[in-house]
């Protein structure tokens, strides 16, 4: 009797060998674009600067903090120092992004609104930021001084100083010396928080240092009336 089941094996010596798996080649490593690359070490620094400090991190460090060989590193920036003078242009041009975002949620005839968010976000993003700032510039050299007081966050000051004084709402008669004055009276008021040892974050104390700020910015900008006395007279 059979049960009409057919047997099979798994070879037999007239059936053909199926044909063989094309030889793959091993999956090709990864290469980061250049302009990654260069993230990666300037992160890597950040990092390891803060850590560690900037005398005591070495390229070595650093390429290895980045993934990639030290022979990378001098493709991007020359020394460590090169390297640091990058970090601290970032810094300023993500400052600078920043209050412009903030100041762009107003109209842009809204100066008084424009230059309070101009102030709450500078301070607010400098106490955000203070570890990686203190690093960056953790001295000043001339070149550094110049960068204070001629750089892109200064210049966005200016022209927002301009436009307020065109449309009569302030008055400045110097603008980039004025915007020299209230950058640097925002830095200070920021860098008496941190000494003093007060709460720089979020708070009760950041809002009144900001509320401070912004009377002082609009008292310095306000028409100077006994001016307006002095020419009448």
């Amino acid at each position: 009797m059979t049960t009409g089941r057919r047997t099979t094996t798994s070879s037999t010596p007239d059936a053909a060998d199926p044909p063989a798996a094309p030889e793959t080649a091993e999956p090709r490593r990864r290469v980061k674009a250049p302009e990654t690359r260069a993230v990666a070490l300037m992160d890597a620094a950040e990092r390891l600067f803060i850590e560690k400090g900037i005398a005591t991190t070495s390229i070595d460090d650093i390429a290895a903090g980045a993934q990639v060989a030290k022979g990378t590193f001098y493709l991007y920036f020359p020394s460590k120092e090169a390297l640091l003078g990058a970090l601290q242009q970032r810094f300023v041009d993500s400052f600078c992004a920043q209050l412009q975002e903030a100041m762009d949620r107003h109209r842009p005839e809204d100066h008084h609104g424009r230059i309070k968010a101009w102030v709450e976000t500078g301070l607010a993003t400098y106490l955000d930021n203070v570890a990686l700032h203190d690093v960056v510039f953790h001295e000043y050299r001339p070149e550094d001084r110049r960068m204070r007081n001629d750089n892109a966050v200064i210049t966005q000051l200016v022209g927002l100083l301009r436009h307020g004084d065109a449309a009569g709402v302030w008055e400045v008669e110097d603008p980039t010396l004025t915007a020299v004055i209230l950058f640097n009276a925002l830095h200070g008021v920021a860098d008496g928080a941190v000494a003093m040892g007060l709460a720089i974050g979020p708070g009760p104390e950041r809002r009144r240092r900001a509320k401070a700020l912004t009377r002082f910015f609009e008292h310095a900008l306000r028409p100077d009336d006994d001016d307006d006395e002095d020419e009448a007279a």
